[in-house]
């Protein structure tokens, strides 16, 4: 890729990479109950990693 990115581009990148993170720890107890141990990557819808899936942007 380029040295210097447009910024749309910068912009959807950036986003996609917020969407990967795990889901804040004060949720689980929130959704599944506090006696419940769940992994936070459990509530995260998009799953993608830099090194399997690429994004479209």
């Amino acid at each position: 890729m380029t040295r210097n990115k447009p910024f749309p581009k910068k912009r959807r990148l950036a986003k996609a990479g917020r969407q990967t993170k795990w889901a804040p720890f004060w949720l689980i107890p929130k959704i599944f109950g506090a006696g419940r141990r769940v992994h936070p990557a459990r509530i995260t819808t998009i799953k993608r990693n830099w090194r399997r899936t690429k994004t479209k942007a």
